[in-house]
């Protein structure tokens, strides 16, 4: 199997596989120029770090070979780099909350199918719709809720960390291995394609809803405060 991100590595040499692809960097660059004309410099420019990270580090190869890297790899993506290109890129006006989010949503799970996920790693412009998809859809999401007023963001959010949750634990409690382009790639890591996908999905499932209610917790406070302020 060849993906975009190459073969899959072994143990010993997945620290040295950067990608270094001119096409890639070219991108990130122009990226980063946007990033110091938003309207807040310093968190786009976190954002695409958070791409750097994803696409140009050791974790795009290693994704290749486990799933749970990949669910490492979808988290900077969804709930890492596109909140914070959201955040720099506020919607002048409060945009619909509900159809974003459930873009976002439908794209994300749409992906975590089998047949949809091996296609990916085994077809190059699969693989960069799914990664534009995920990212799109997620910055649409999140633009949305940071806009939105504060009690129906606070149920946005609150349901976006329930569908992650859930997406985790079905990943976490399927009793097979459910992805072919991992069954041959995770033994040399001393894992079964099994017990890597249940990493996966708790991945997916802790860290990956952390985003959610931290976002949460700040637009309950904002709603605490304006509802404190007269007295």
């Amino acid at each position: 199997m060849t993906s975009y991100c190459g073969t899959p590595p072994l143990p010993q040499e997945w620290l040295l596989r950067w990608n270094f692809d001119p096409l890639l960097l070219l991108a990130l660059a122009a990226c980063a120029v946007l990033a110091l004309r938003s309207a807040r410099p310093q968190l786009a420019l976190a954002g695409v770090a958070a791409l750097a990270l994803a696409f140009v580090s050791p974790l795009c190869a290693l994704s290749v070979a486990l799933l749970s890297a990949r669910a490492a790899h979808h988290i900077l993506l969804v709930a890492v780099a596109a909140p914070l290109f959201a955040l720099a890129w506020p919607a002048r006006r409060a945009p619909a909350l509900v159809p974003p989010f459930i873009a976002a949503t439908a794209t994300l799970w749409a992906w975590h199918l089998p047949a949809l996920y091996d296609r990916a790693l085994a077809h190059t412009g699969v693989y960069w719709l799914m990664q534009l998809s995920l990212l799109a859809t997620a910055f649409l999401s999140w633009r949305a809720l940071f806009a939105a007023p504060p009690v129906p963001a606070t149920l946005t959010a609150i349901a976006a960390m329930a569908q992650m949750g859930m997406l985790g634990a079905l990943l976490t409690f399927a009793p097979r291995a459910l992805y072919a382009a991992h069954a041959t790639t995770t033994q040399p890591w001393g894992l079964m394609p099994l017990v890597d996908q249940q990493l996966a999905g708790l991945i997916m499932w802790v860290p990956g809803i952390a985003p959610y209610a931290i976002a949460t917790a700040l637009i309950a406070r904002r709603l605490w405060e304006r509802t404190a302020a007269p007295a």
